[in-house]
């Protein structure tokens, strides 16, 4: 079978992999529900390895039509459009006008990369690799945003800086997002905290040193969590010597 070049053609492959059952359980994990987390997606219930395989065949597809999977309502299409970009990103390969066409995509339609999903699978490498060389301003931007996924975006895009060793935004946009009311947020602090602390412990223990005690206790445990057990000891009683 040819590998799918428009939305069209993915969308009916993926039709063909449905499964209502998958597509219930769906519904209580991914979190795209009406309410505070916004506008909810629908579901055809194809497993995510599936997806995965099916954006791996469709690599070289157009980014206009790249754009039409995000306009969809149904999440596992935009699961295979993010994983498309992601793709054509770590590809050697594209060249550094695709790679900036991508980061503006994301960008430009961020209102569809609207769960923690989409942007964990796209915002290393479309968004951290493409700033790594460059000023990365905009995720100070996307740190302050109202809007929980451009949030989620600037600590997730660190990503890519640490893994070449380069941990000093994460730490920076770590601080900044402290103070946010969403769990979703939390959880990616403490988790991006965790994965500099593994490249440099020092500035995580200063980290933990200088903010430990006013910590979403969920962002604290999973910075932590590497830590030797007197360490977290001593840094969850900082927590709890403030009442939290």
């Amino acid at each position: 079978m040819l590998p799918p070049t428009s939305a069209e053609q993915f969308v009916e492959r993926l039709e063909a992999l449905s499964s209502p059952e998958h597509a219930r359980g769906y519904l209580g994990y991914f979190k795209t529900g009406e309410g505070e987390y916004g506008e909810g997606d629908v579901f055809l219930g194809v497993g995510m390895g599936q997806v995965f395989a099916l954006a791996k065949e469709a690599i070289g597809m157009p980014l206009h039509e790249v754009e039409k999977l995000l306009e969809s309502p149904i999440h596992e299409v935009h699961v295979g459009a993010v994983s498309i970009m992601d793709a054509q990103a770590r590809r050697k390969k594209t060249p550094p006008e695709q790679r900036k066409a991508l980061f503006e995509l994301y960008l430009r339609r961020h209102d569809r990369i609207n769960n923690w999903d989409l942007v964990d699978r796209a915002a290393p490498f479309v968004v951290g690799a493409y700033l790594f060389d460059k000023p990365r301003d905009i995720l100070y931007q996307l740190a302050r945003s109202q809007n929980l996924w451009e949030r989620r975006t600037a600590i997730v895009s660190t990503d890519y800086f640490i893994r070449q060793g380069d941990v000093a935004d994460t730490f920076a946009i770590a601080a900044l997002l402290l103070d946010d009311d969403q769990d979703l947020i939390h959880k990616a602090v403490g988790g991006w905290l965790r994965a500099a602390g593994k490249k440099d412990r020092p500035q995580l223990l200063r980290f933990l040193d200088a903010h430990a005690a006013r910590m979403p206790r969920v962002a604290l445990r999973y910075a932590i969590e590497h830590l030797d057990q007197a360490q977290r000891d001593q840094y969850l009683q900082m927590k709890r010597t403030t009442g939290g």
